[in-house]
């Protein structure tokens, strides 16, 4: 996987970085997420004023949120019928950013590590590229169980 870690805010050490793409090579395996190897995404970590501006153009709420996620992939796209790997192209799922500033607050919050904060919002962005969602309770008891079997699994328990 061709993973663009980025961060904005020049706050993370390496080893968060690191971090950001383990947990991320971690659940594709966990979860049985078939993901080419040439798959490509990005992961860029801004402050809550950046976060802000992108959920407000992008989702029309303009207040900082803690993590966002931009799906390039759908179930079906009308009117293109062809294979990425046949063109020898890679497979674009998406691009998330994170608040470092969410990811302090909440960390402290939720009366865990920051780390384990950063992993948890990385986590769900992931899963939300690869097809998870919330907006029922039925799904959102999915994939929250599923975030906390995958951070238990990797070992970042709360």
């Amino acid at each position: 996987m061709d993973l663009l870690v980025t961060d904005e805010t020049n706050q993370l050490t390496e080893s968060q970085k690191e971090l950001i793409v383990s947990v991320i090579e971690f659940a594709a395996q966990d979860v049985n997420i078939n993901l080419p190897e040439d798959t490509e995404m990005s992961v860029t970590v801004v402050d809550d004023n950046e976060i802000r501006v992108i959920n407000r153009e992008h989702r029309d709420k303009d207040r900082a949120t803690d993590v966002i996620s931009f799906a390039l992939e759908e179930d079906s796209v009308d009117g293109f019928d062809f294979d990425l790997e046949e063109l020898g192209m890679p497979r674009n799922i998406g691009d998330i950013f994170i608040s470092i500033d969410k990811v302090t607050s909440q960390a402290k919050e939720y009366n865990h590590s920051f780390d384990r904060e950063l992993a948890f919002l990385t986590l769900h962005g992931f899963l939300h590229l690869n097809g998870y969602d919330h907006m029922t309770e039925t799904d959102e008891i999915e994939m929250f169980d599923l975030q906390r079997k995958i951070l238990s699994d990797y070992g970042l328990k709360r």
